[in-house]
């Protein structure tokens, strides 16, 4: 497997996911030569994405605060072909949470544990009415750090 930049060590890398979201693959999603379009592994990201920070508790009021995530940036590479009606595990973990952003990764493997995408993202919580970056809290830092 050729080097993934934001990636040091692959095994060490895979064993710190523990969220994952079950995708299975739609036949919408698959282009004129019957895999995934690459397009697609970017809704899987979203889905997971907001299936980890509901998990997070990010969706909850009370731990927002007077900020909101949005995606400042995503990045995926992708390893094995996957194909209509395929059977994923798209795994989320937070590798870095800053000031004002996180730093999210995913994984996606198939039924045979085969490693299929790798991705990375950036979120920045801003405030809503002034679209600036906020501080995230340390309350919403520990959750994320504990996931």
């Amino acid at each position: 497997m050729p080097k993934i930049a934001y990636i040091d060590d692959i095994d060490k890398w895979k064993s710190e996911f523990s969220f994952y979201t079950p995708i299975k693959v739609r036949f919408s999603e698959t282009d004129m030569f019957g895999h995934v379009n690459n397009v697609s592994p970017f809704i899987y990201f979203e889905e997971a994405r907001i299936e980890f920070l509901k998990a997070a508790g990010l969706f909850d009021s009370s731990n927002i605060g007077d900020g909101m995530p949005i995606v400042a940036d995503l990045q995926c590479d992708y390893h094995k072909q996957m194909f209509f009606n395929d059977n994923l595990k798209l795994y989320v973990k937070v590798n870095y949470v800053g000031n004002t952003s996180l730093d999210v990764h995913y994984m996606a493997l198939n039924d045979r544990e085969e490693l299929c995408l790798t991705g990375r993202g950036r979120m920045v919580y801003i405030n809503p009415q002034t679209g600036k970056p906020v501080s995230i809290g340390e309350s919403m830092k520990e959750i994320l750090a504990a996931l």
